[in-house]
């Protein structure tokens, strides 16, 4: 995962900002993500329009950020927004979920979108991405959605969630290690992946089995609404996931008092801040 050192000052209220000191602020605008395809509408129901702005602003803000490149504005649609928003036909109904190393917001923000029962955690350790992230979520007005800034290591045992989600964060044996230890006992981990999902997974059963992994598999989703349907390394957990270490540090951290678990939907916690309005 990627780090960054802290740096002083507050994000800024209202609407995304074009620039942000320390970057040019004469970077030209991004090219227009064009059009919304006909199944956005059918994804995101009566938040299309906040899916289309979401979209505007990473052709925007994100690419002048550095969060998005440049090249791929004409395709975030169809290969970023949709790609993620689809994950949402794997959540039961009032789930809680953790996207690990969020970055730009995908695919948690788009799950977030297509599923306003789902309470959403953006974890994402660099300054630049979270304060891109709380400006994002404070436009949309994301009530079911929390930005929290830190790496998932830090996390064990102040965050428990049901589902983990990652996508381009790292290779699975690596990201499992950091994304199981966040799932609750029987939760489940979906990492978006391309091609290579197979031989990742064939790679890391071994130590998914030592990080309490019960079964795993490779599915398809978005099939009949996506042309190229998203490809998921499914992960489930058994009673300890995590593996041995994880279930330590959850019993100090609850021997300590802190609170172990998630914010829902308008709530405050102490595992992070509400960034919605």
């Amino acid at each position: 995962m990627d780090t960054e050192s802290t740096a002083d000052g507050q994000p800024g209220a209202g609407a995304v900002n074009p620039a942000v000191e320390g970057e040019d602020a004469a970077v030209p605008a991004a090219a227009d993500p064009g059009e919304a395809p006909a199944a956005a509408r059918a994804v995101f129901g009566d938040r299309f329009d906040a899916a289309v702005r979401y979209t505007e602003l990473l052709a925007t803000a994100g690419v002048q950020r550095g969060l998005i490149g440049p090249r791929e504005v004409p395709r975030l649609w169809d290969r970023h927004v949709l790609n993620c928003a689809v994950l949402a036909e794997l959540l039961p109904a009032g789930t809680t979920l953790c996207d690990v190393g969020s970055g730009a917001g995908l695919p948690g923000i788009p799950v977030a979108l297509a599923r306003p029962d789902v309470s959403v955690t953006l974890l994402e350790p660099l300054l630049r991405r979270t304060t891109f992230l709380e400006e994002v979520v404070r436009e949309l007005g994301l009530e079911n959605v929390t930005v929290l800034r830190g790496r998932a290591e830090e996390m064990v045992g102040k965050l428990a969630v049901d589902v983990v989600t990652a996508r381009a964060v790292a290779p699975l044996d690596r990201l499992a290690g950091w994304g199981m230890p966040l799932l609750r006992p029987h939760g489940q981990m979906l990492a978006l992946k391309g091609d290579s999902a197979e031989q990742e997974l064939a790679d890391s059963r071994a130590g998914l089995t030592k990080l309490g992994a019960v079964e795993w598999s490779v599915i398809s989703v978005g099939e009949g609404t996506l042309e190229t349907s998203t490809r998921v390394v499914q992960v489930k957990a058994g009673e300890s996931p995590g593996g041995v270490k994880a279930a330590t540090r959850r019993a100090k951290a609850a021997r300590a008092g802190r609170t172990v678990g998630t914010t829902r939907a308008g709530e405050r916690g102490r595992g992070g801040r509400r960034r919605g309005r």
